[in-house]
């Protein structure tokens, strides 16, 4: 009676590690042998390691990243320049503290957005919330929700996140509203977060997708100066890994 009675406290205070905890000691032989205070340990640390992962779960649901990525699943056999000690730097997570940017740039098919999303996964690992957005569809949300009232509150997210993530930058030259938007979001994240950027364009030709000269510079200022800088290179990974095998009739 008094083990149901611990167990629906447990579940009324949402203590649910410790619960499956207890449970799977009352069934443990070898955990019987240990001393009160140990057992208690064992109980608060199954707890604490049941919220991170909670927490850490809903981090990456709220990321949306467009890659199940991690950093540890990245292939350094394709040569596209990609430094492995910069990557290794990148893991600590230290350019997150220090609210620095990541400019990511190549061909079509290098990973760059695999590796913006390694990347924001390690942050979210780390304790840091991100999210993941496509420059096209960034700038079309944040029109619809100027019309329908929720700009404000969009922008206070953008300027929330630990890491935002703008994929496939340089599509399209921008319009003024996407020029004085983008610059906003900038100015708000500028040595308060970070912001990961790829595009097919290198960092020189930035200036020319945002037409406007002034406005260029105000925006790449927040945004260059203080970024680590890969730029990648070599064949499409998409078609070295989708070539078929060789049968008799091919050779």
């Amino acid at each position: 009676m008094l083990s149901v009675l611990t167990e629906d406290k447990l579940r009324t205070l949402k203590l649910y590690g410790m619960l499956k905890a207890l449970q799977e000691q009352r069934e443990s032989r070898e955990v019987k042998e240990l001393s009160f205070d140990e057992r208690i340990g064992l109980l608060i640390d199954r707890e604490s390691n049941e919220r991170e992962n909670r927490r850490l779960a809903a981090r990456l649901r709220h990321a949306r990243l467009r890659h199940d990525a991690c950093l540890e699943n990245i292939d350094y056999a394709h040569q596209r320049g990609l430094d492995k000690t910069l990557v290794k730097t990148l893991s600590t997570g230290q350019w997150v503290s220090d609210h620095l940017n990541i400019l990511i740039t190549g061909p079509c098919g290098v990973g760059k957005s695999f590796l913006a999303c390694a990347l924001s996964h390690k942050a979210c690992l780390l304790g840091y919330s991100a999210i993941y957005t496509r420059a096209p569809r960034l700038l079309n949300d944040l029109a619809v929700a100027r019309g329908d009232g929720r700009y404000n509150q969009m922008m206070r997210s953008l300027a929330k996140a630990n890491v935002l993530v703008i994929d496939d930058w340089g599509l399209a030259v921008l319009n003024d509203v996407e020029r004085t938007d983008l610059l906003e979001i900038m100015e708000e994240r500028y040595n308060r977060q970070c912001t990961i950027v790829t595009s097919q364009l290198p960092v020189k030709n930035w200036h020319e997708v945002i037409g406007n000269a002034t406005l260029a510079d105000a925006i790449l200022d927040r945004l260059v100066h203080n970024a680590y800088t890969v730029e990648l290179k070599g064949e499409n990974m998409r078609k070295v890994t989708s070539k078929k095998p060789e049968t008799s009739k091919d050779r």
